[in-house]
């Protein structure tokens, strides 16, 4: 055995597993309304505290996507608090959705939220939709230590009750935090040569993994995207 493992007994095992597994319901006070929230709990002597926001609403995005919650099986396997929140006009959630605008103080008011209530550093996870307004916050927050784009889209999208839109991921030029990109090689959003030429122009620390065989909803491979996840954490915030 690893000389860094520590043995469990299953009492001990059994209270590490139940204190990660809370989960509390909350409201956060938003801009334009409350915003329905998930805290997943995290360990008493936890280093870091995470938010993950969700795809598209006008898509059904919310909180409880798939994708969404492997990321914060990923980021709570740590030992870290994980808020998940719903977009204004998502879930239930106030306010309407706001075509990527304001959904950006959306994400302000959820970092400031894990800030007052653990005063931990921070650390940003978003799918397609909230990897695009997300990452547009997280990245100029000195709060958030690292930030994680899963399915970032870099093409344009729209549900039918919109004009397409295109994301712009200028900001990203100035972010020199660590950060992780995980995409699937068959993303319909995200294609891998326009992908691969955003990561080239951002400096580093930075990390392209693309997986193959998985679309945009990487459906049939959440478990090599929550690995991912689990391996870039070991090197971003351990090391």
């Amino acid at each position: 055995m690893h000389s860094d493992f520590v043995l469990l007994t299953s009492c001990n095992l059994s209270a590490v597993i139940a204190q990660n597994s809370t989960i509390k319901s909350l409201f956060l006070q938003g801009p334009v309304g409350r915003l329905e929230a998930l805290l997943n709990a995290g360990a008493e002597n936890a280093t870091y505290a995470a938010v993950v926001c969700h795809p598209h609403p006008l898509f059904g995005g919310t909180l409880h996507n798939k994708v969404v919650f492997h990321a914060m099986k990923a980021l709570n396997s740590f030992g870290f608090p994980v808020l998940r929140f719903n977009f204004r006009g998502a879930g239930l959630s106030q306010g309407e959705h706001d075509l990527g605008n304001g959904e950006v103080e959306d994400v302000r008011t959820a970092l400031d939220w894990l800030d007052a209530e653990f005063h931990l550093p921070l650390l940003f996870a978003g799918f397609s939709f909230g990897a695009a307004v997300g990452l547009r916050a997280a990245c100029s927050d000195a709060r958030v230590k690292a930030v994680i784009g899963v399915g970032t889209p870099v093409v344009p999208v729209a549900a039918d009750s919109e004009a397409p839109r295109t994301y712009t991921f200028e900001f990203l030029r100035d972010c020199d935090k660590p950060k992780l990109f995980v995409s699937g090689a068959r993303d319909q959003f995200g294609p891998r040569a326009k992908l691969e030429a955003l990561v080239a122009s951002i400096p580093e620390p930075k990390k392209l993994v693309v997986i193959e065989g998985a679309d945009h909803f990487f459906e049939g491979r959440l478990r090599e995207l929550r690995e991912a996840i689990e391996s870039w954490i070991k090197e971003a915030t351990m090391a």
